[in-house]
């Protein structure tokens, strides 16, 4: 039988996302394995990121500052949507891209409630002052593909370069076992050499 502060814990870490019972347990027990400081220092990192840490008001990534650095620093002519903030990380770890970024905190899926006044659209529809191309890293899934769609439908009128990342084989991988939708967009997402 497990002590009930115990319970308790490993319930909280069971509410992030993809950790189940075995990983819950596991995090639980390397808490009580901390010594007093650490585990006073794991603590007051969660409450200390509570706490400070905010979405920027333009770009809706994660920041200290009303603000981010990048709003303020990057070339403002072009403009990165992604579903979450974590997907602005992906890309920042490539260190080419110098533009701005647009988290819509979600992507469309009808089936469960989430419509485009759920998502940040029109607060992507308010920073097009000066931009030139607007790039749709969406997720290459049915929500993922019915958000860019429905972003592409309401940009194109306004004159606005839209642009959608590419998607196909991954490198390294063999053409054989690739599945039917990722050979469709493979073939559809061509380039010339």
């Amino acid at each position: 039988m497990m002590p009930e502060a115990l319970s308790r814990l490993v319930a909280e870490f069971r509410k992030l996302p993809a950790v189940g019972l075995k990983t819950a347990s596991r995090y639980a027990y390397s808490v009580l394995e901390m010594s007093e400081a650490d585990a006073a220092d794991f603590a007051n990192a969660i409450t200390e990121a509570r706490r400070k840490i905010h979405i920027c008001k333009l770009c809706g990534d994660y920041t200290e500052n009303e603000i981010c650095e990048r709003c303020q620093t990057a070339d403002k002519s072009t403009i990165l949507v992604v579903g979450e903030p974590k997907d602005i990380r992906a890309i920042e770890k490539l260190g080419t891209y110098n533009g701005l970024y647009h988290a819509l905190h979600g992507l469309l899926d009808f089936r469960k409630g989430v419509g485009a006044d759920n998502i940040r659209i029109k607060e992507l529809l308010e920073r097009l002052y000066g931009v030139k191309e607007v790039i749709l890293a969406t997720n290459p899934d049915i929500s993922g593909e019915m958000t860019a769609n429905y972003i592409a439908g309401l940009l194109k009128p306004l004159g606005v370069k839209v642009t959608r990342l590419a998607h196909g084989i991954p490198m390294g991988s063999e053409i054989e076992y690739a599945d039917e939708m990722t050979l469709e967009r493979a073939l559809d997402d061509r380039k010339e050499l």
